[in-house]
């Protein structure tokens, strides 16, 4: 019998591709974004797929859920040494919670970007690892890099991982699963699709990873593969990280010019099947391949917390810490 899951924020369905492979079911998707829900429709049908806010979901319906997983957003720093539960619209982490108290699902899973790991969350971070230990789970969290699980991006997010006590004792943090391949391998048959004369050389050059993806916001203006610092990473990889381009380079485009990456060619670098359908404009689709959380890595984190729920003899209980209320980073 397959492991079922709620899944909130599910955005355009990295984290919900990956754990789909690991074994997991979905009883819910819950996305607000239009475009995001599309994705996940077309890819998808036979999944509810809810378009709503988070806050109009409840948890009760879910009652027996294996799993409750979501890429929650960052709260906001000017909450961080507020109580926990602070009433702050970007902030949904207290849905989490309420969510968890109400469908009281076997294991939780939430994914956030690394900076949510610093001394400036320490106070918030233990907030929740105590209010989730008064619901009876045992949580942790740890820095999870998409590059050590074969994603061809610098790509860094904190992730929990809570589980009914009962079931610790069989947890174990994947480790990963070996180096990833270059970004010229990685996307160079489609640099090439288009008979680009420069695409071969382009391949060899670009032998590294590339810095970490970011998706922005509907408020970013375009598609661009990110900040300064990010777009001149890229362009030691060959690449214009100014934009996002239409298509692939064609045989007029100059063989020494940087090309830009195409949606397709980014979904790949975050680890994204070719099977699965972006839809939308190109900077709906960007945004969306840009926020997604690798398949690869939430296929690894999946599989391990299914090991722990269907494991026949739990392991000796680890009496330590939580991580970050050990260390305080």
């Amino acid at each position: 019998m397959a492991l079922t899951v709620l899944e909130i924020c599910a955005g355009a369905g990295g984290q919900a591709a990956g754990l789909e492979e690991a074994g997991f079911l979905h009883a819910g998707a819950v996305e607000i974004d239009r475009d995001a829900c599309r994705t996940l429709r077309a890819n998808r049908p036979s999944w509810p797929v809810f378009e709503c806010d988070v806050r109009e979901i409840g948890g009760r319906d879910f009652r027996g859920v294996d799993l409750l997983a979501g890429g929650v957003p960052c709260p906001p720093f000017s909450i961080a040494g507020k109580q926990l539960g602070t009433r702050d619209e970007r902030d949904l982490f207290p849905e989490a919670l309420r969510l968890v108290d109400e469908a009281r699902p076997a294991a939780i899973l939430l994914e956030n970007v690394p900076g949510f790991a610093s001394a400036r969350f320490l106070d918030y971070r233990r907030r929740l690892l105590a209010k989730l230990s008064r619901l009876g789970y045992v949580a942790d969290w740890r820095i999870l890099n998409a590059c050590s699980f074969g994603v061809p991006q610098l790509r860094p997010r904190c992730v929990l991982v809570g589980v009914r006590e009962r079931y610790w004792g069989s947890f174990y943090w994947p480790g990963g699963n070996g180096s990833p391949s270059s970004v010229g391998d990685t996307v160079g048959d489609l640099m090439a699709a288009r008979r680009w004369r420069g695409a071969s050389q382009w391949r060899r050059k670009a032998k590294g990873i590339a810095p970490t993806i970011v998706g922005g916001s509907k408020k970013h203006g375009g598609p661009d593969l990110g900040p300064t610092r990010a777009r001149s990473q890229w362009a030691k990889l060959g690449v214009d990280g100014l934009g996002i381009a239409d298509e692939a380079p064609g045989p007029d485009f100059p063989a020494d010019k940087k090309p830009r990456m195409t949606v397709r060619m980014v979904a790949r670098i975050q680890g994204i099947s070719d099977a699965w359908i972006i839809t939308g404009a190109k900077t709906a689709a960007y945004r969306q391949v840009g926020n997604a959380f690798p398949p690869p890595v939430a296929k690894a984190v999946g599989e391990a917390i299914l090991g722990a729920l269907t494991a026949r003899v739990a392991k000796p209980y680890p009496r330590q810490a939580p991580l970050f209320q050990s260390r305080g980073a």
